[in-house]
């Protein structure tokens, strides 16, 4: 009878105290010299082929290498980009679950009123990359430069068009951006993805695009759209005729996509440090070179403050322009 009872008690004991000893609960403690001790799950919350989804594919195939452990790479899209940022903000701080998105981060903080989780839910690790915005005429504009065309809006108020992949999306923002600051009115014409918006320039059926590199690249190089300007320091050596904004006269306008690693919140320091050490390596690497330059983007790796504060910027931005140009959620 005795030996019953104690068998008992152990085995209540051991049903309390097992939790304390699973690999969550042991994985949130470890130290970076056992991180990691099993593959590591990158979110990301877009269907694959888009660039994130790139980016995140080309970076984690270097940082395996170097943390000896599989990064398994998951496309989970839906509610722009918001689907798959939510599993990551409620996923173990633990160091095996991390994001890689891009601008929609910021976007969705300041669009959204509700959304199923908060920014604070998640810290920033580090950006992979950085790529240009590039405004896009179509073929037949009466206008051939930036400068003449924003005259002519100005002139005729309202009557000119801008594409864009959808009320309130990156490229709708982008562009609400650049007319806020010329003081220009156009009418937008909402799109289900900027690829859409940018055939319809290429058919002279809307006026305007703000795109990235790689939704205009081929347009403009073919002749099908006009190139009109180009984000950043420097022309893009795929299309060397496009001016930047600054030497198309609009030097004030800054905007530029990123791409970047998240963590849940609560993920150890020292494993976000680990894990900055290892992007920063990963991106200066000869295969991601070649993946990121042969889509117009540059490898770049920031401070977790860095990125923080970068996020931070663009969605007091993002919130003013959506209330100044009276953006409405859909």
């Amino acid at each position: 009878m005795i030996q019953y009872r104690l068998a008992a008690v152990w085995l209540t004991l051991s049903t309390l105290v097992s939790p304390l000893w699973s690999d969550t609960a042991f994985s949130q403690t470890q130290t970076p010299d056992k991180w990691p001790n099993k593959p590591i799950r990158v979110i990301v919350p877009f269907a694959p082929g888009s660039f994130t989804d790139t980016a995140a594919r080309a970076v984690s195939a270097e940082l395996a290498i170097a943390l000896g452990q599989p990064l398994v790479v998951e496309n989970k899209g839906g509610a722009g980009s918001t689907l798959g940022t939510d599993i990551v903000a409620k996923a173990a701080p633990d160091g095996y679950t991390f994001l890689v998105t891009d601008n929609s981060f910021a976007v969705s903080a300041a669009l959204y009123d509700k959304l199923p989780y908060q920014p604070k839910d998640l810290l920033q690790v580090s950006t992979l990359a950085d790529a240009p915005a590039v405004l896009v005429g179509r073929p037949n504009l009466a206008t051939k430069t930036l400068k003449e065309t924003i005259e002519a809006a100005r002139t005729h108020p309202g009557l000119m068009t801008f594409g864009s992949g959808g009320q309130g999306s990156s490229a709708h923002l982008a562009m609400e951006e650049f007319l806020l600051e010329n003081k220009v009115e156009m009418v937008h014409i909402p799109f289900k993805g900027i690829a859409a918006a940018v055939i319809e320039v290429a058919a002279d059926r809307v006026d305007l695009a703000i795109g990235s590199v790689g939704s205009t690249s081929g347009f403009i190089k073919d002749g099908r759209v006009l190139g009109l300007a180009v984000s950043g320091e420097n022309r893009q050596d795929i299309f060397p005729n496009v001016p930047t904004f600054a030497q198309a006269g609009f030097p004030e306008y800054q905007m530029m996509y990123w791409f970047g690693m998240m963590a849940p919140a609560g993920t150890p320091p020292a494993i976000v440090e680990r894990m900055q050490t290892e992007i920063a390596k990963a991106v200066t690497a000869q295969k991601v070179q070649e993946v990121f330059g042969s889509a117009g983007v540059r490898a770049i790796a920031n401070t977790p403050a860095e990125f923080s504060k970068m996020v931070q910027n663009e969605t007091t931005l993002w919130t003013d322009v959506i209330r100044r140009a009276k953006i409405k959620q859909e």
